[in-house]
């Protein structure tokens, strides 16, 4: 393993720490599980074989945009700590002087975020998923089982989750209180969100081309992202920002 993937890794397994001892990222991690698989289970289980199509539809669209909240909201309460967080423990000075680099650290801090947000959200889907087959209702079967849709649901967490990670760390080097940047964090990171909802509530003709050319724009948009973070990261400017 090269010196630059080991200090990623190091960073990474600290911020795995960090968050044990969070109660605030702990519950949001325990309590996003059992709300966005328990809320559309649970409306799903008590359809009447006589609803209508449109209810049944409604339900099956805001379940699938239920599934792509998961790596919005999770990755900005953690991102918001990136920077924030490390300065009220009193950590972001030693965190800076270490031979770690401003882009190791962010590579780092952004897996750490990213990855638990992207897992969730696969098994909530997954799990979901195999309800709807077992339920056995048709109509939410061929939407939730649509290739379109389930290829969107599998491209689009790890980008959503990227996007909220690099709002989370924009706002966080900017933010004096943790609860500010957490709250701004998730705000700003909704808009990506509503864009997707198009083609989750099939505003967009959901076909897999589309979808394709979705995850392009969401990560070309994560790209510059990532770049205006790194920007943001300079070890110097934060240093002096902590002393000041």
């Amino acid at each position: 393993m090269s010196g630059a993937a080991e200090r990623v890794r190091v960073v990474v397994r600290k911020e795995f720490r960090e968050y044990r001892r969070k109660r605030s990222i702990l519950g949001t991690t325990i309590l996003l599980p059992l709300v966005f698989l328990g809320v559309p289970v649970g409306e799903l289980l008590s359809l009447s074989n006589s609803a209508p199509p449109s209810a049944v539809r409604a339900l099956a669209h805001s379940a699938q945009l239920m599934m792509l909240l998961v790596p919005v909201l999770l990755p900005a309460t953690i991102a918001a700590y990136a920077v924030v967080g490390e300065r009220d423990q009193g950590t972001l000075e030693p965190v800076l002087t270490t031979p770690v680099t401003g882009r190791e650290l962010i590579i780092g801090k952004a897996i750490a975020a990213i990855l638990p947000a992207v897992v969730l959200s696969y098994f909530i889907g997954a799990a979901f998923g195999i309800v709807v087959r077992l339920q056995g209702n048709s109509d939410v079967i061929s939407i939730v089982w649509d290739p379109a849709q389930v290829v969107a649901q599998i491209l689009f967490a790890p980008l959503l989750a990227a996007w909220a990670t690099w709002v989370g760390m924009a706002i966080s080097a900017r933010s004096s209180d943790v609860r500010v940047a957490q709250q701004l964090s998730s705000l700003g990171s909704l808009p990506m969100l509503a864009l997707t909802s198009l083609f989750s509530f099939g505003v967009l003709t959901p076909t897999v081309p589309l979808a394709i050319v979705f995850a392009v724009a969401l990560f070309v948009i994560d790209s510059f992202a990532w770049r205006v973070v790194a920007m943001m990261f300079d070890r110097e400017r934060l240093i002096s920002r902590y002393d000041g």
